[in-house]
């Protein structure tokens, strides 16, 4: 059953190498290799697809990602029918396509370190395959068609759970490396895998009744299908050839690596000087920001400096004052407007110079309106004060006695500059906190956006990945449906053959019990069992008493005719070992063990009580306690059974509780009851398997 997670978004690095490998596969004098590798793909985007199959791409390399399937929707594996080297090593491949076939063009294929668990059949139709490479994935076998690979040359399949090569892989014939794991195959033999290549295709060639040739005498015409002009104009063969592609393919290589490595290079200078000029404009926002902020403190000290001036011009300073502040306000807000519209023309042109050139500019604007204000407000307040101190001294000279009056009327004037400057102080405060506001207003507003962006798109993903649910969840469905039919089929067929098994055993039944007697066969079996060689009745009568019933308590009575052959005595038993017993006959292990521990436990109490190894007295021995009913004579045998018969009942020798009721079939023995004989699937007594169990009702 497939796991389901969701898609990691790819990091902005990857991103960014995945579209700059792309437009440089675009390019005019691009080569034919497209290199996707490394992007944290989760599926081969359409775009590659189509630029392989308008700019004829050979090579195409997708290592190192997150790849789930080789195919996404609404794209065909025909968009890649130019491509001759494949790279898919290090993804999350568990499957590939089954028209994987129609990639004829292919020459090198690497599927290593993957969760590929089988190869598609199509794989045979792969007739340019020279290099097959799936090591270290979880394949339990290869395809037959591997053998109709009639270019293969290389085939690694190291680090696999694989126990058997295909015999129709000697067909193979211009197979020269074979990598796989000698110590786990099973076919061929170990000793055959150790010895090389040519060893297992030799033995493979055998046991398909082949004949064995190297692979150099197949190598000719698969290289002349590449290339025939060049074979006929090289005089050194085709291995010179060989070598020589080979080399022009690492130098192509080699030269792919130093281009990609020199474009990655630039792309890390071009973000450096990217960083670099982020940062020069971050500084240059923050020193904007700092001499605001300077600006501002100078003119609230200047304010409270002009708080302490006379009072007969407060007014006049009170004017001048709420004049500096609309410029300054005017001022700032041309800087924020400004500044504002320098980031959005960084934002889409990134032209560094002219924000810091307008950003200059603006400074030295305001240094210079700073400069002339500060030396106007000096000098006014200077010619305020020498004045007003020449007023003062000649109305205090003049006008002595009207001082109480100035005093009181200095007072109001004073009360009321610091009221109105109050006034004016938290209005302007009033303005700033509502600039303040509008501003966070702005912030939240753009952040807002932003997280319903993302709720969408993650809402977007959520509803993709349940789609893919549900199509991957039919599929199960109807797999399991289908799995299901065909066990309920299967199991319908062993019905009806069961049915026909036990209509055949009652109409044999049926035929056989044409007395009418339910237990005809089963004392028909009896007799059988009772009807011994005169010689075993008599070995077994002779055999010791204690060895007889030390065999009857352990349930091992059906081996008394083997110990009586063998003339078994309880001190030869002591002496016999666990093979011995097994020579004889005893093939139970524990019975085994138990027999020789009672055997010894019996001589030790022997020899404390030696009376417990006397026979028996005579009457004991001449009526021992039957196991089936005496027979008649032979002249007085009945051709059928007795209408009565007593048969003696044996209890159950697994709950040692019931009476036995169950026969087993097809060794006959009958010692268990109904409810001891279900679990079971050998017989207790002779360990055979059990193929049919019969109940006995015994008749009134």
């Amino acid at each position: 059953m497939p796991l389901f997670f969701r898609k990691r978004k790819p990091s902005e690095e990857a991103r960014k190498r995945l579209e700059y490998q792309m437009c440089l596969a675009k390019e005019a004098g691009a080569d034919d290799i497209l290199d996707i590798s490394n992007c944290e793909l989760s599926e081969i985007p359409f775009g590659a697809f189509a630029t392989c199959k308008v700019l004829q791409k050979k090579v195409l390399i997708v290592h190192t990602n997150q790849l789930t399937s080789l195919l996404p929707k609404s794209c065909s594996l025909l968009s890649l029918i130019t491509i001759k080297v494949l790279d898919l090593h290090e993804n999350q491949l568990t499957a590939l396509p089954e028209d994987l076939g129609q990639l004829t063009a292919l020459q090198v294929l690497n599927l290593e370190k993957n969760q590929l668990t089988y190869l598609p059949r199509s794989i045979g139709n792969l007739t340019q395959l020279q290099t097959l490479n799936v090591k270290d994935n979880k394949l339990k076998e290869l395809p037959d068609t591997v053998g109709e690979l009639r270019s293969l040359r290389t085939l690694d399949i190291r680090d696999n759970e694989l126990r058997r090569l295909p015999q129709m892989l000697a067909h193979a014939r211009t197979l020269e490396t074979l990598s796989l794991d000698a110590s786990s195959m099973v076919f061929p033999p170990l000793e055959v895998c150790g010895a090389g290549t040519e060893a297992i295709q030799q033995f493979l060639c055998k046991e398909s009744g082949l004949e064995y040739y190297p692979p150099s005498q197949y190598l000719l015409p698969v290289l002349e299908q590449e290339g025939a002009q060049s074979c006929q104009d090289s005089p050194d063969g085709p291995s010179d050839r060989l070598s020589r592609e080979e080399a022009e393919w690492q130098n192509r290589f080699s030269d792919y690596e130093k281009r990609k490595e020199q474009k990655m290079l630039e792309k890390l200078e071009f973000e450096r000087r990217l960083e670099l000029g982020q940062r020069e404009h971050a500084q240059l926002l923050q020193q904007s920001h700092s001499q605001k902020d300077e600006i501002l403190q100078s003119v609230r000290k200047e304010q409270s400096r002009l708080d302490h001036g006379l009072s007969e011009h407060q007014r006049y300073l009170d004017a001048e004052r709420q004049r500096l502040q609309e410029q300054l306000k005017q001022t700032e807000q041309n800087i924020s407007k400004r500044i504002q519209k320098l980031l959005e023309d960084n934002q889409r042109q990134r032209k560094n110079s002219e924000l810091l050139k307008s950003l200059e500019n603006d400074r030295i604007r305001m240094e210079q309106l700073m400069t002339i204000t500060q030396e106007e407000t000096e000098n006014l307040r200077r010619r305020e004060i020498a004045s007003a101190m020449q007023q003062m001294l000649t109305e205090s000279c003049k006008n002595r006695f009207l001082q109480m009056t100035y005093e009181t009327q200095r007072q109001n004037l004073v009360q009321q500059a610091c009221s109105s400057m109050a006034a004016m102080d938290e209005r302007f405060q009033q303005i700033l906190s509502w600039q303040q506001m509008d501003q966070n207003k702005a912030i939240s507003q753009i952040l807002q956006e932003s997280a319903m962006q993302k709720a969408a798109f993650e809402a977007l993903q959520v509803k993709k990945d349940l789609m893919h649910r549900q199509i991957r969840n039919q599929e199960m469905v109807a797999e399991q449906r289908w799995a299901l039919s065909s066990l309920l089929q299967q199991l319908l067929k062993e019905k009806t053959q069961r049915e026909e098994e036990l209509r055949a055993i009652l109409t044999e039944l049926e035929a056989k019990s044409e007395t009418k007697q339910e237990n005809y066969w089963l004392i028909q079996y009896q007799r059988l069992l009772n009807q011994k060689p005169l010689s075993l009745k008599l070995q077994e009568e002779g055999m010791e008493r204690p060895l007889a019933a030390l065999l009857v308590e352990l349930s091992a009575e059906h081996y008394l005719p083997i110990f009586a052959h063998h003339r078994i005595s309880l001190d030869m038993l002591s002496r016999m070992s666990l093979e011995d017993l097994a020579k004889v006959g005893v093939s139970e292990a524990g019975l085994q063990h138990e027999i020789l521990r009672k055997a010894r436990e019996l001589l030790d109490a022997a020899r404390i009580q030696p009376e417990l190894l006397k026979p028996p007295p005579a009457e004991a021995l001449g009526a021992p306690e039957p196991t089936a009913p005496e027979e008649p004579p032979e002249s007085s045998k009945p051709s059928a059974p007795p209408a009565e018969l007593e048969v003696q009942a044996s209890e159950c020798v697994v709950c040692l509780e019931r009476e036995a009721q169950m026969i087993f079939l097809n060794c006959g023995h009958v010692c268990c009851c109904l409810q001891c004989c279900q679990p079971l699937r050998t017989c207790p007594l002779c360990r055979q398997e059990i193929a049919q169990r019969l109940r006995i009702y015994h008749s009134s």
